[in-house]
């Protein structure tokens, strides 16, 4: 016969064991991450999107840019939120690709203008997503939704320090050191024509990148374009302890690949990296090409490098090491 006391115990340890045996797989699930590039499964010139997908099903899309076809990009499926690192128009998306695999990788057909709404803009409207930005960035995108007829209170600012959940996934900004203008076609009007005739743009506040921790624990840095940043170790490695890195490599506008080599190698330290931004056609046929930016960033750097190939979804677990796909 078991005492009341020995069944409460008993229950508790069930349940518990219940409890635990549902945590348990939601943390051993990956965290999926799909380029959305030009060409399928290449990484060519101006490869920049990547969706990023939580264990939970929370789906971000980073810098749709110009290889995004389009909120009618079948590769996309349901997103939730939309990062925009800043608004050169290769990452907030000034034209894009009519389709996947027009033109060539190192010239792709980007015949589709999407000003003065661009392509995030017009994805995040017709998603009913968020659009998540820094600095000065969430007013403009506010007033683009607004005048579409979404409601501007879909643009979230998170600011430096601080964060916002979305879904399972925490999202925060940090430093990132490179220019911010807003292209007169993205204003438009009597205004954007002004800031073209005097080669000016208009001043969106510091550019950003961002660290975000899923609900599996692990925690990504994604550079957006940068230059070397003391907040790379001092906030990154130190503070969120990123054990996945996307660099930039792409060099003359952003770290090249010896200076992106420096970041990961001695500042941030993560386990795996992802090449972004190489500026440049790096594979044919999957395979990386000798004598690219890319090939002299993976051998300068100390932890594996993955290639961002178009299509291909790869899987991280909460130490950033690679279970699939790679």
């Amino acid at each position: 016969m078991v005492s009341a006391g020995r069944f409460s115990f008993m229950l508790v340890a069930v349940t518990a064991s219940l409890a635990l045996s549902v945590v348990q797989p939601a943390l051993a699930r990956g965290v999926k991450i799909t380029p959305l590039g030009s060409h399928d499964g290449e990484f060519c010139r101006f490869d920049r999107a990547l969706i990023l997908e939580d264990p939970d099903g929370t789906r971000l899309l980073y810098d749709a840019g110009r290889t995004v076809a389009g909120p009618g990009d079948k590769r996309l499926g349901r997103i939730d939120a939309v990062l925009v690192s800043h608004m050169h128009g290769d990452h907030v998306g000034d034209r894009h690709i009519r389709q996947p695999n027009t033109g060539e990788c190192a010239k792709p057909d980007m015949s589709e203008i999407a000003t003065p709404n661009t392509n995030s803009v017009n994805i995040a409207l017709a998603k009913k997503a968020l659009i998540i930005t820094g600095s000065e960035m969430p007013a403009f995108f506010a007033a683009k939704l607004k005048a579409l007829g979404g409601n501007p209170k879909d643009s979230k600012l998170v600011r430096f320090g601080g964060s916002l959940k979305v879904g399972g996934v925490t999202i925060t900004t940090v430093p990132a050191v490179h220019s911010n203008g807003i292209a007169g076609a993205m204003i438009g009007g009597e205004l954007g024509d002004m800031l073209n005739s005097a080669g000016l743009t208009a001043y969106a506040g510091p550019p950003t990148g961002y660290v975000l921790t899923f609900s599996n624990g692990l925690v990504v840095y994604l550079s957006g374009d940068t230059g070397i940043t003391a907040e790379q170790e001092s906030v990154v490695q130190k503070h969120y302890r990123a054990k996945l890195a996307v660099m930039n490599i792409g060099d003359t506008f952003t770290t090249g690949p010896r200076e992106a080599a420096f970041v990961v190698n001695e500042l941030l330290r993560p386990n795996t990296v992802i090449a972004s931004h190489a500026n440049e056609a790096t594979t044919t046929n999957g395979r990386l090409i000798p004598g690219t930016r890319t090939e002299a960033f993976s051998k300068a750097t100390h932890v594996p490098v993955y290639l961002p190939l178009s299509g291909r979804t790869m899987e991280f677990n909460k130490k950033g090491r690679c279970v699939a796909g790679c």
